[in-house]
């Protein structure tokens, strides 16, 4: 694995323990992070890897990562800041934002002048798996470009984790309507106590008898319970990432043509979360901006 250099692009909550995994699995490691202190700090804490000061830090790098918010700002730090354009011809880059399908087949034809490949990987599994190595990966792009990816791919997901989505961008799809279910049922799960409170029930019995049940989902196990109705709203995803993630979805239902009303509704309740809390909140908090009901929680607005 040493005999490659990995460069790797954005190094916030899930980008630096990956970016670290890959250090540890013994590859040469160059790192780029829009706040030069933080890439200044890995690089100090991380012996051998270096903090790119320029874009041409990136010239012997085979592989370039990148983990950043959106596909926005992934073309901003390659075309804009400048990293494609020092990357050799047969370079590889591995996308593992949440990012738009649209703007991923985008950035891969303003590569391919250069000769820059590009595999869209996003991942689920959060901070704690990040830090495992285990995150569940979605792996679009052409079958050469994906198996050239693999030394990093393994290092970073569980292999059983793995997901062949298909072409380029079905991975980000792919990421984006997981994330709609997620957000969906954060929705409907919310709505229900809701009504429930209002009728009488008490909150912690509805979770515990939904969690039971036939109900029973991620959000329900680790939002409502843990967050929501203890009033500590820290899931650590900022709703401005779920509320992305799914307007994604909408755009992905309509390039697709398919009357998706569940979607549609779903990203106008997240919107309307937005517009309330704005980006950096947590989006357990979302229900806060749809009804005044504590549902048992009196922290976090």
């Amino acid at each position: 694995m040493s005999e490659l250099t990995i460069g790797f692009v954005g190094l916030g909550t899930m980008g630096w323990p990956m970016a670290a995994n890959l250090h540890a699995a013994g590859f040469a490691l160059v790192v780029r992070d829009v706040d030069a202190a933080t890439q200044a700090r890995f690089a100090a804490e991380h012996p051998g890897a270096a903090a790119a000061a320029a874009p041409d830090a990136f010239a012997a790098a085979d592989i370039v990562v990148t983990m950043l918010p959106n596909g926005a700002i992934v073309a901003d730090a390659l075309l804009g800041w400048g990293i494609a354009a020092a990357l050799a011809a047969g370079a590889l880059v591995v996308e593992m934002s949440s990012s738009d399908p649209a703007s991923t087949l985008r950035l891969a034809e303003d590569l391919h002048g250069g000769g820059v490949r590009v595999v869209d990987a996003p991942v689920s599994g959060g901070v704690a798996r990040a830090r495992t190595g285990e995150l569940s990966l979605m792996v679009g792009g052409a079958d050469e470009d994906v198996a050239r990816a693999q030394p990093v791919l393994r290092v970073l997901g569980d292999p059983a984790r793995q997901f062949r989505t298909g072409g380029l961008g079905t991975g980000h799809a792919m990421k984006a309507l997981n994330n709609v279910i997620g957000a969906a049922t954060y929705c409907a799960t919310a709505e229900a106590l809701v009504v429930g409170e209002r009728f009488g029930l008490d909150p912690r019995t509805m979770i515990d008898i939904i969690n039971a049940s036939t109900g029973r989902s991620f959000v329900s196990e680790l939002v409502f319970g843990p967050e929501v109705l203890t009033g500590r709203y820290g899931s650590g995803f900022a709703l401005g990432l779920m509320a992305k993630d799914v307007g994604i979805a909408r755009g992905v239902a309509a390039a697709a043509a398919t009357d998706a009303p569940v979607i549609a509704l779903t990203d106008e309740r997240w919107a309307a979360a937005l517009s309330e809390f704005g980006p950096a909140a947590d989006q357990s908090m979302a229900h806060q901006a749809w009804w005044d009901d504590r549902l048992g929680g009196s922290e976090g607005r």
